[in-house]
C-alpha cells in the first residue's frame, strides 16, 4: 500500500467546569502550582494534520462520521484477541461479549481476585476511593471480587465494548435507572436473580464480601452477543519505540487519595504496581495471583464533574478530547486523546500525531485528574519524586 496523506481538522469544545468545593471536587484555583510534564494544548479550537505513512509499520488515520478518529490496525499472522491483541487460543472466548466486574478498592477488599486475568482494567475516583472496572474477554475468572457498585460514569467510560455484561453489587435508583436505560447488559446481584454465582465471602466483612463467577455470568449472555471491537493499536516485535517515548523507572500517579506507583520491571516485560499505605510507605498492590502487573498504562487526564444521580458522587468526562501519557515498553509517551462518542474506542495519538501503538497484553486505564503523573527518571528513587497535587 503507498503511502498516504490525511488532513484531520478537529473542532472540539470543552465547556464543562470542575466543581469547586471543600470535597472531592475541589481543585487548587492557583493552577499555576500545578505540575506540568509536556506543553499545554490549546483549549477550544484545534486544527490538526497529520501525516501517516503505511510503509514501516505506520498507521492511517481518518476521521469517522461522529468526529472520531479510525485507525487502520497493523496486519496480523491471524486472529488477535480485540482486548489484547494478541493470537487467539481460544475461538470460543475470541467471540463471546466482553464482562465487565466493578471490584471494590477499599482497603479491607484487598486482596482482590481476578485483576491479572482481566484483558483491561479502568481505575475511576469514586469519592475519595478508587474502584476498578475490570473486563473479561479472553478468559475469566472463578471467582472475581470483591464486587461494589457502578457509577453513571461507567456508561460512557466502557461504551466502546460493544454492550458489555455489567457484573455490580448494585446502586441506588437513579443509577440504576441509568444502567438499566444504557446499552449494558445488567447482571448485576439483583438482576440476575440467583443465577452468575453471587455469593458472599464468609472471611470477609460486609459489604466488602460479594463474590461471583465468571463462568456462571457469561451463561446470562444474550442471544447473538457479539465480542467488543480492538480498543487500542498493538505493536509489533518489529516497531520501533516512538522518538516522543521516554525511558522511566516508572510513574506515580495520584488518584485523589489513592496514590498509585506503576514500576517497570525489565524481567516480565511489565509493569507493577504499588500503592501508598497509611504510614505514606509504598507497598505492593497484591491480588489472588500475585502482584497486580500490566503490558501497558494508559493515563488519561480527565475532567470530574458531579453525578446527576448523586451530587456525593464524581462523574469523569471521558468524550472528547484530553491529554495524558502512555507508559509501555519501560517508556512514557505523553499523548492526546481523541473520542468523539461513547461507543468509539479512545484514538491515542503522541506529540507527533502518530497513533501510539500499546505492547500486546493487558492494559490498564487510568481514569486521572489533570496533571496527575510524575514520571521517575531511571536511577531516581521513587521516595524522592513528589506526588502530584490535584
Amino acid at each position: 500500500m503507498p503511502p498516504a496523506r490525511v488532513q484531520m481538522y478537529l473542532v472540539l469544545a470543552l465547556c464543562v467546569r470542575p466543581f469547586s468545593s471543600a470535597s472531592l471536587f475541589s481543585r487548587r484555583s492557583d493552577m499555576s502550582k500545578a505540575p506540568r510534564f509536556f506543553v499545554r494544548f490549546a483549549a477550544g479550537a484545534l486544527a490538526l494534520s497529520l501525516v501517516a505513512a503505511c510503509g514501516g509499520g505506520g498507521k492511517t488515520a481518518s476521521t469517522n462520521s461522529d468526529g472520531s478518529v479510525s485507525t487502520d490496525p497493523a496486519s496480523n499472522a491471524g486472529p488477535v484477541y480485540p482486548l489484547l491483541g494478541t493470537p487467539v487460543t481460544d475461538a470460543a472466548a475470541a467471540s463471546r461479549p466482553a464482562l465487565v466486574a466493578k471490584i471494590d478498592n477499599h482497603p479491607a477488599a484487598h486482596p482482590q481476585t481476578g485483576l491479572n486475568k482481566a484483558d483491561m482494567v479502568f481505575e475511576e475516583n469514586v469519592e475519595a476511593l478508587t474502584r476498578f472496572a475490570a473486563v473479561f474477554q479472553s478468559q475469566g475468572s472463578d471467582p472475581v471480587g470483591p464486587l461494589r457498585s457502578g457509577r453513571t460514569q461507567d456508561i460512557d467510560m466502557l461504551g466502546s465494548l460493544n454492550k458489555p455484561m455489567f457484573a455490580w453489587s448494585g446502586g441506588n435508583y437513579r443509577v440504576t435507572k441509568a444502567i438499566n436505560a444504557s446499552d449494558f447488559v445488567n447482571v448485576g446481584y439483583s438482576a440476575s436473580r440467583g443465577k452468575g454465582g453471587y455469593y458472599r465471602e464468609k472471611t470477609m466483612k460486609a459489604p466488602h464480601n460479594l463474590f461471583a463467577k465468571t463462568t456462571d455470568l457469561w451463561t446470562l449472555a444474550k442471544e447473538g452477543a457479539g465480542p467488543p471491537q480492538q480498543q487500542f493499536t498493538y505493536r509489533s516485535d518489529s516497531d520501533a519505540k516512538p522518538a516522543t517515548s521516554v525511558a522511566v523507572d516508572g510513574a506515580k500517579i495520584s488518584m485523589y487519595n489513592v496514590k498509585v506507583y506503576w514500576k517497570w520491571d525489565p524481567a516480565s516485560g511489565n509493569f507493577v504496581r504499588s500503592t501508598e499505605n497509611t504510614k505514606r510507605v509504598l507497598e505492593p498492590h497484591m491480588t489472588d495471583d500475585g502482584q497486580v502487573n500490566t503490558k501497558n498504562v494508559v493515563v488519561l487526564y480527565v475532567t470530574y464533574v458531579r453525578s446527576k444521580a448523586d451530587r456525593k458522587s464524581p462523574n469523569a468526562l471521558t468524550t472528547g478530547k484530553g491529554t495524558g501519557y502512555v507508559l509501555t515498553d519501560g517508556g512514557a509517551i505523553p499523548i492526546t486523546w481523541l473520542r468523539g462518542s461513547r461507543t468509539v474506542p479512545f484514538t491515542i495519538l503522541d506529540a507527533n500525531g502518530a497513533v501510539v501503538r500499546m505492547t500486546p497484553g493487558r492494559t490498564w486505564v487510568e481514569v486521572a485528574w489533570k496533571n496527575s503523573l510524575a514520571p521517575v527518571n531511571p536511577g531516581i528513587d521513587p521516595a524522592k519524586v513528589n506526588w502530584p497535587a490535584v
